[in-house]
Order: structure tokens, then sequence, then C-alpha cells
């Protein structure tokens, strides 16, 4: 049985992420890899994505993956994408209850969000390239133009590289720091580091949302999640949004 963390709401928000345990891919992307680009055989990913969703409570049939390419498009959908269109997005939003809405990470880190009073939620892929981009005001903007309220939404930061373990060359820091100024960061070493995970907390209190929870987890310290900075060549983590059918 897959190992997930869950944060369930009485209001009927679910927020989840997977670790690495109880799948069926063989090294390097052992266990659980969730990701169908990564080089791993696709029936290992099929069979991971169903176990991921049943140890959820979740349809396999009703979670919605992306095609992440780092930039900070948004994509509004009420259902799954058919074989062969799914399009190059970091951010997907719906108003379906009940669909589940992905994202893959290994080091990059999810923002899942939802409005439970209007029945919207809404899920981003955010690197370091797409919280430069915006990927996370974009998500929130487009959840608001649905209906949604800033102010009623729950955030959750899923398991991500920490600012302290994410050592960048002084100039990136720079680069990303004028656009995002809350994810300058050092490592415990005193090297120039990035925090996407507190750039992106930030931006979200910009735009009126908090963050109702965090994973607290830095996936390049833990033995039990991918790492995409510590291994190269590995599998994904999935961390999932969706609101109860009824």
């Amino acid at each position: 049985m897959p190992t997930v963390e869950h944060v369930a709401h009485a209001s009927g928000a679910h927020f989840a992420s997977t670790t690495r345990w109880g799948g069926v891919s063989a090294a390097p992307y052992a266990e659980l890899n969730l990701g169908g680009a990564v080089g791993d055989e696709p029936s290992a990913v099929r069979t991971n994505r169903a176990r991921a969703a049943g140890a959820l409570g979740l349809d396999p049939a009703d979670v919605v993956w992306m095609h992440q390419v780092h930039g900070a498009d948004v994509a509004v959908v009420d259902r799954p994408w058919a074989t062969g269109e799914v399009p190059p997005v970091d951010a997907v939003v719906t108003a379906r209850r009940g669909l589940a809405l992905a994202v893959l990470t290994a080091d990059c880190t999810p923002v899942l969000l939802a409005d439970p009073v209007a029945g919207i939620v809404g899920a981003a892929h955010a690197g370091r390239p797409g919280l430069v981009a915006g990927v996370v005001p974009a998500l929130v903007g487009r959840m608001t133009e649905l209906g949604a309220e800033p102010g009623r939404m729950l955030a959750h930061i899923g398991p991500s590289v920490c600012g302290l373990c994410y050592e960048v060359p002084e100039e990136m820091r720079a680069d990303v720091a004028r656009a995002v100024p809350e994810a300058w960061a050092t490592t415990r070493g005193g090297t120039p580091a990035v925090d996407v995970a507190a750039g992106a907390a930030a931006q979200l209190g910009r735009m009126g949302v908090g963050v109702a929870s965090r994973s607290g987890i830095c996936t390049l310290e833990s033995p039990d999640h991918f790492s995409y900075r510590r291994e190269r060549t590995t599998g994904r983590l999935a961390s999932y949004v969706w609101l109860d059918a009824s």
C-alpha cells in the first residue's frame, strides 16, 4: 500500500502527497514513481497511479495530470485529458467536485488551493523558473475569475527542497530575489540558495491567500521522497487537491 500524507478539512477540501514507497517501479525509480516522462516503464507508472489513487479513495480515472514545462500557463478543466491532448501547463483549475488535480515534483514546490464555498480547486507546479514567471499568482487569478475568493481559499504547500539545501549560483539567487524577495536564502554552509516554498507562500500572501498547511518535508534530505538534485535519474512524487463530490 502506498504511503501518503493526507490533510482533510471539515469543509470537504483534501490535500495529499505521496512518498516513494508502495509502488512497483524498479530502481532508479523505486518504488512509487508517478511521473510518465522520466524513463520508467509505462505499465509501472499506470499501476503506481492506480495504487496512489486507491490509497486516497480516488478513482484513477478522475485525476488530472499535467505536461509541466516550468511556465506560468493555467488550464481550466472539467475532466482528465484524453491521450495525446495534454497541453503544456504548470497549473490547473477545476470547478468539478470530486475531480482531483495532480502535480508531479522531485524537489519543486507543489502549491494546492481550494475554495470549498465556491467549489473550486487549483494546483500549481512551482519550480524556480515557474516561481519567477508567476505561476502561483496566475493560478490564484484564474480561480478568482471563476468565482473563488482569495480570503476563503485554503492553501497547502507540499514537500519540496528547502532553502537550506537548494544551493544556486549567486547571480541566480539575485535574479530570483529581484522577482520574489522572500525566496532569498542561504544554505547551512553559508552559500547562496533559493527557497521556492517561502517565495510561493509570500506570493500567496500578497494576493490575500493564507497558507493553511504545509508539508515541511525537504525532499533532498528525506530518503522517503524522490529528489532530482540528490539522484538526477529518479521518480516523481505527486501532490493532489480535490473537494468531496457531495
